[in-house]
C-alpha cells in the first residue's frame, strides 16, 4: 500500500526556514505538519472569502469616492 501524502519541494526565505525550524523544535512537531496546517488555514479563509463574496454579489457596487463621501459626511473621517 502506497503512502496517501504527497511530496513536494517548497523554497522558504532563509529567515522563514529558520523560523520554522525553531517553531518545529519548540513544539514538538514535524517542519511537514507546520507547513501543511498553515496552508490548510489558508485555504480555509480562501473558502471563506468566496462563500462571503457569493452571499454578496447581488449587492449594489458603491464607488470609493462615494464611501469616503458618506464617511466625511457622518463624521467619521
Amino acid at each position: 500500500m502506497s503512502d496517501p501524502q504527497k511530496r513536494a519541494t517548497v523554497y522558504f526565505d532563509p529567515a522563514v526556514h529558520q523560523a520554522l525550524r525553531v517553531k518545529s523544535a519548540e513544539t514538538d512537531r514535524s517542519m511537514s505538519d507546520l507547513v501543511n496546517e498553515a496552508v490548510q488555514l489558508s485555504l480555509m479563509e480562501d473558502a471563506e472569502d468566496l462563500e462571503a463574496y457569493k452571499n454578496r454579489v447581488a449587492e449594489p457596487d458603491m464607488p470609493f469616492a462615494d464611501v469616503l463621501k458618506e464617511l466625511k459626511q457622518n463624521g467619521t473621517i
